[in-house]
């Protein structure tokens, strides 16, 4: 079964600053910049690779203007760069409305030989990553206080019912299920299921909503480098469509989440999944 196309945007971001993460290629995070800016967003995109962030921003800034559009280089185990990029947000814009949390490392290995390395490289990206740039958003959203600033006391900003802020988390169905030599990234986005639970019960007072995804298989690139024909083959045949997602088919439900459409939802992950129960 072929991939629908693409919906044409809507506006359902219109006037609204998105900080995303390792948005620079042609994955989840790339298709979420895209799709914000074709619903009106204004957006800031961080990724590790310099050259490649230049390069996003120089393409879409042409496509959809040098106004809505900036990146710079975020490693986000580096604090000072998430800072910096949170920053560079406020800056243009003078306000941080969503925030997408799609940074991410996997990887393959056996349980029983895998190196603290290895274990360690995944989890700071994957999971403290996430806590960092969590940590970073909530901190600017909420500090206008009850009735000012940015969002703060659950003033609504956009006034279409999204509240003080929205963030959005890039999680994973193998935090639910199990993946042989999946253990260190099946930890880290259990982890992130859990991070967004206890943020949003923390942000709802502010009027701030924290959601999460959890694709099961978007193909992209550097996903095709990293796995082999052979497992690709086998966890498409799990998809009920029996085809793997496109990027853009999540960046869709990010979208959901960060609009006023999931007004009342937080503290939620949702399956973006065929794959049969």
């Amino acid at each position: 079964m072929d991939a629908p196309a693409c919906p044409p945007g809507h506006d359902l971001l219109a006037g609204r600053t998105a900080v995303i993460t390792a948005a620079a290629g042609a994955g989840i995070g790339g298709a979420t910049a895209r799709r914000f800016l074709e619903e009106g967003a204004r957006v800031v995109i961080g990724d590790a690779h310099s050259r490649r962030t230049k390069e996003a921003v120089a393409a879409l800034a042409e496509e959809f203007g040098a106004d809505r559009i900036d990146g710079v280089p975020c490693d986000v185990t580096v604090e000072a760069q998430v800072q910096g990029l949170f920053e560079l947000a406020e800056q243009r814009h003078g306000r941080l409305d969503i925030v997408v949390n799609n940074a991410g490392l996997g990887g393959t290995a056996p349980l029983a030989e895998m190196t603290d390395a290895q274990w360690g490289k995944v989890i700071d990206v994957t999971l403290n990553g996430t806590f960092r740039c969590t940590r970073a958003a909530l901190r600017r959203m909420r500090a206008g206080g009850p009735g000012g600033g940015r969002g703060g006391g659950g003033v609504d900003r956009a006034g279409d019912g999204t509240g003080g802020g929205v963030i959005v988390n890039n999680a994973s169905v193998l935090g639910w299920r199990a993946q042989e030599g999946q253990a260190h990234y099946a930890a880290a986005k259990a982890g992130v299921m859990a991070l967004t639970r206890c943020a949003a019960i923390e942000a709802a007072p502010h009027g701030i909503r924290v959601n999460a995804v959890a694709p099961s298989l978007a193909m992209h690139p550097h996903l095709a480098k990293v796995t082999s024909p052979e497992l690709l083959e086998q966890l498409t045949a799990r998809e009920a469509f029996g085809r793997y997602a496109q990027p853009w088919e999540i960046a869709n439900v990010i979208v959901f989440l960060a609009s006023g459409y999931s007004s009342y939802l937080t503290g939620e992950t949702v399956s973006v999944s065929s794959q049969h129960a």
